[in-house]
């Protein structure tokens, strides 16, 4: 595993598993098998309504929590209760810290919800704390107005979408770059015929998703894979054995079709809460 540094010194690694849409049973089971295949970066949000089952595999596992990052996402609707959500997190996840709590949207009263966030962070009980969907100007507004700079911003990213702009402005403000949807959730499956990902992965014996992953975590990326298969996990691991040339690095860039659709299709139905103070 590799490891990135967060604007505030802690270490997150770059490749973790994602727990959306996966409930009941075969999230424990599921989870159970990330750890076993590796896995120390779990990714959940209240929303996914699975923080349960989570914490039930982590408990299961008898991973030392001291080895796991624990992501959760505080949903907009619960944004004037955030603590009392932390504080649920908490006890379904059976933890006393997570690793990093993220606003899973701009919308609603944010304001309010990053200075719950941020009083928490002061008292330890959130090691960082970060975005998620934010478009830039919300970001950099979100910057500018309060006290603690977020630690990534959790946004749509794959070789289809790679949001190359918004990485240099995340970059500016010293935010990590979290890809989310890195594989296109299966809605792109034609990103793997793409005739430059065919031939990195016929040259260094990899699966096209495998090169897919590699050149986001070489351009300075935290990525979450989701499966529930065991052979997918075990793949989506595996990529660091290898290392893309320069060249190489700058032929999958040129693949970029700038288009947001995974987001835009998971977004919130009441997006007139965006403009609520």
């Amino acid at each position: 595993m590799e490891y990135k540094t967060l604007n505030n010194g802690i270490k997150i690694p770059v490749l973790g598993f994602g727990t959306f849409q996966i409930s009941g049973k075969q999230c424990v089971e599921s989870v159970l098998q990330a750890l076993k295949q590796g896995y120390r970066l779990i990714d959940t949000a209240e929303a996914y309504g699975n923080e349960k089952e989570i914490g039930e595999a982590i408990r299961l596992s008898n991973v030392s929590r001291k080895e796991l990052f624990i992501v959760s996402k505080v949903n907009f609707t619960s944004y004037e209760n955030t603590k009392e959500v932390i504080k649920q997190s908490l006890e379904h996840l059976q933890t006393d810290y997570l690793d990093l709590v993220l606003l899973h949207w701009p919308f609603g009263h944010y304001y309010q919800a990053w200075r719950d966030l941020e009083d928490l962070y002061n008292q330890g009980i959130i090691k960082a704390i970060g975005i998620s969907n934010f478009d830039m100007d919300r970001m950099i507004d979100l910057i500018h107005f309060n006290h603690v700079v977020p630690a990534v911003n959790q946004i749509e990213t794959h070789v289809l979408c790679q949001r190359q702009e918004e990485h240099q402005w995340l970059n500016k403000y010293q935010v990590a770059h979290f890809a989310y949807a890195p594989l296109g959730q299966g809605q792109l499956q034609d990103m793997f015929e793409i005739p430059i990902i065919q031939e990195l992965a016929l040259k260094y014996q990899k699966t096209p998703a495998q090169i897919c992953l590699r050149y986001l975590t070489q351009s300075d990326q935290i990525v979450i894979c989701k499966t529930i298969h065991e052979q997918r996990m075990i793949e989506n691991i595996s990529i660091f054995d290898f290392m893309l040339t320069e060249e190489e690095m700058n032929k999958v860039k040129a693949i970029d079709r700038k288009q947001i659709q995974i987001g835009k299709a998971n977004q919130p139905e009441f997006v007139e809460f965006a403009m609520t103070w």
